[in-house]
């Protein structure tokens, strides 16, 4: 009987090593479902305007709906339109219609509710590339599958609402979550997004943006620029890496060069998070099979955490210049 209690702790720490890897080993498997779903050839690297951006979209949408996120209006579609130069993706020039989606959570607190934290994600790739595309290799025609970029950014948005979603309380702020296209042509979607906005941008405090968070690195390191557009930023994203099992290298500055630009551009507050660069970058060569995804998994988990701290912060959300 006395050795009793010591089995009980054995037991219990065995059950909650258990969980706790199973909720891991979980988000990581769904990570590489969604990663694997938006980088397969089927649909072609993504491109504006192509029928592989389309089944994207759609990809999402579905996910949006599955997790309940509400509609602004009576879509989670916000189409617009983007300029191809020949070259492109085996194309002629010529305007396509592509589209960011987006849709929102409501905040929990009656007042803080209007006030809204943006995340999102391109979706959108160089398709078959050409010499009139970023590819790196212009001269190969060939799918350019983008699993890192950013199939991966995807992939962590939507692993991240599906935790959001869980919440028997939500965040006391708005959280907008969104998917733009356009990205690789030169932000176009967020550009869109920003100049034709659902709420009133004054009520947009925050903005979260995930480009290439799929290739974690030995040293566990998540790089995010413009910590310190918002009040107590930079501490807050270094205290959430305790036990987190990353290492993240916070900037003040250094806000970086994907879609939170567009937003830090209009005052708002805005951090990019990613895993670092790499030679597979805009290359034929960015394929699942070099995807980390336990990493994309903690990745995902620290965002959340960060993307809900926000949310429920109790400091006044302010723009704070940097750079």
């Amino acid at each position: 009987m006395k050795f009793l209690p010591k089995i009980s702790i054995v037991l219990c720490l065995f059950f909650l090593t258990t969980v706790s890897n199973a909720q891991k080993n979980t988000m990581a498997q769904t990570f590489y479902k969604h990663d694997k779903y938006l980088s397969s050839d089927k649909l072609e690297g993504r491109f504006v305007g192509a029928k592989g951006n389309n089944k994207a979209a759609a990809y999402i949408k579905k996910h949006f709906k599955k997790y309940r996120l509400q509609q602004f209006g009576d879509n989670y579609y916000q189409p617009f339109k983007v300029f191809v130069k020949e070259g492109i993706n085996k194309m002629k020039s010529d305007s396509v219609a592509t589209q960011n989606v987006f849709g929102f959570i409501e905040g929990s607190d009656e007042k803080l509710k209007n006030e809204f934290i943006v995340i999102g994600a391109h979706y959108d790739h160089w398709g078959w590339g050409g010499i009139g595309s970023g590819s790196k290799k212009k001269d190969t025609v060939a799918i350019h599958n983008g699993a890192d970029d950013n199939a991966s950014g995807v992939s962590a948005l939507l692993c991240i609402l599906e935790e959001v979603s869980k919440l028997k309380v939500k965040p006391k702020r708005s959280i907008i979550f969104v998917s733009f296209s356009g990205e690789e042509e030169g932000l176009l979607g967020s550009k869109y997004l920003v100049n034709h906005l659902p709420v009133k941008k004054e009520a947009v405090k925050v903005m979260l943006n995930m480009d290439m968070v799929g290739r974690l690195n030995a040293e566990k390191q998540i790089y995010m620029g413009g910590a310190g557009t918002f009040p107590n930023g930079v501490e807050l994203m270094k205290n959430l890496g305790q036990n987190s099992g990353l290492n993240p290298v916070v900037f003040a500055g250094d806000v970086g060069g994907s879609d939170h630009v567009t937003f830090y551009k209009a005052g708002i507050s805005a951090i990019g998070f990613h895993t670092g660069g790499h030679p597979q970058y805009h290359t034929p060569e960015d394929d699942i099979d070099l995807i980390n995804f336990e990493g994309g998994a903690l990745v995902s988990k620290y965002i959340y955490n960060a993307l809900v701290s926000i949310a429920n912060y109790n400091e006044e959300l302010v723009f704070i210049k940097q750079d």
